[in-house]
């Protein structure tokens, strides 16, 4: 069978051939040759239908999709589309407000367990793994049983299995007393103070912001312990504080994204999630609060799952504790964090619906009339 070759490069070999032999093989060239420019000719005419049809916005959305449609497909088609396109799918990938009630709903629930075993005088504490399962059982859901992994006084860890998968899911609930979770969620937030405090950045920056949502996509770049190679993540993520309500969401899920090809020098995480919820135990601003931190990623690594599980339960109690450590740092150092309950998502968006690198580079350089500090 003959490789097949495009209709350019056929009415180029004919026509080689047509100009050492002539007659028939000049004929077939010149057939290629007119075939081939009425379909670049078509191809430039459905550009420009498009170009009238539709408002850049729209352009956009549309390339979008395509490149979503097509990133997960073998050859060039991903690449091609996203060189194409240049833009990012926002309408698709936007963290939405359900997303964020979700983690807050679940946080309440299990403040109502704590409430009722506590009244029943049953000693529980707020994540009861056990009666959270048996509810999910009851409901029908195919959700795997919570196992503890740690139990500290102020901090428990669980995890369950991914269903279909050899990952597992973990929960962390937590207490911190010396704190307030105004400074905590802001040192979680603020993308320059993390690159002094974790040693294992090798980069984070924001590569573009929602007008809509206010939700941010990040590229995080990050060493993981030898002889592993680095990971990289290019993930969106959105906060709310409901000051009604007396609580913060932070939730985040990898993407992909356009200006950020894989690169061969990492190992790109392509399946990450995180939900953070946090509630004072008296106001943003008074010390004292609990959080509820549920995680989930594929590393991607060639060790055997309990490795991969060892990995994840020590090195997630060692970061809560470095971001603890940061925290008070920045209380007691008077370190300048920027205050992202203070300043709008639109705000600290620059009310554009993208981040260039010049924008990126002046990040930081807010002044107080836009900016708080906490």
């Amino acid at each position: 069978m003959f490789p097949r070759r495009p209709p350019a490069a056929v009415a180029a070999w004919l026509a080689a051939r047509a100009a050492r032999g002539g007659g028939l093989l000049a004929l077939l060239a010149n057939q290629c040759r007119f075939v081939t420019g009425l379909r670049v000719r078509r191809a430039q005419q459905i550009g420009q239908l498009y170009g009238r049809l539709y408002s850049d916005s729209a352009r956009r959305v549309l390339l979008g999709r395509l490149w979503r449609r097509l990133r997960g497909r073998p050859g060039h088609a991903s690449a091609l589309m996203a060189a194409l396109a240049g833009v990012f799918a926002w309408d698709e990938e936007r963290i939405q407000e359900e997303e964020l009630q979700r983690s807050i709903d679940e946080m309440k629930r299990l403040e109502e367990m704590s409430s009722m075993f506590q009244s029943s005088g049953v000693e529980c504490h707020l994540s009861e793994p056990k009666s959270h399962t048996e509810r999910n059982q009851n409901s029908g859901s195919q959700e795997q049983p919570w196992e503890m992994v740690m139990d500290k006084k102020h901090f428990k860890l669980w995890r369950r299995p991914i269903t279909g998968t050899h990952l597992y899911q973990y929960r962390v609930l937590g207490t911190y007393t010396d704190v307030t979770p105004r400074q905590f969620f802001n040192v979680q937030l603020d993308t320059e103070y993390r690159k002094k405090w974790d040693a294992l950045v090798i980069k984070l920056e924001v590569i573009e912001r929602d007008v809509v949502s206010g939700s941010e996509v990040l590229h995080w770049v990050t060493h993981f312990p030898y002889p592993m190679y680095s990971r990289d993540y290019v993930y969106v993520r959105r906060y709310s504080v409901d000051r009604e309500n007396n609580v913060m969401v932070l939730v985040s899920r990898a993407v992909e994204h356009p200006s950020v090809p894989e690169s061969p020098e990492f190992v790109r995480v392509r399946s990450y999630e995180s939900q953070m919820v946090i509630r004072p135990h008296k106001s943003f601003d008074e010390n004292g609060f609990d959080y509820l931190l549920t995680y989930s990623d594929n590393p991607q690594t060639v060790f055997p799952r309990y490795c991969v599980s060892w990995m994840v339960s020590s090195g997630m109690p060692d970061f809560l504790e470095k971001l603890h450590m940061a925290t008070l740092k920045a209380k007691n150092m008077e370190i300048k964090v920027k205050d992202y309950i203070s300043a709008k998502p639109l705000e600290m968006g620059e009310a554009t619906a993208s981040t260039q690198s010049s924008e990126r580079k002046s990040e930081g350089s807010h002044g107080p009339a836009r900016i708080e500090y906490a």
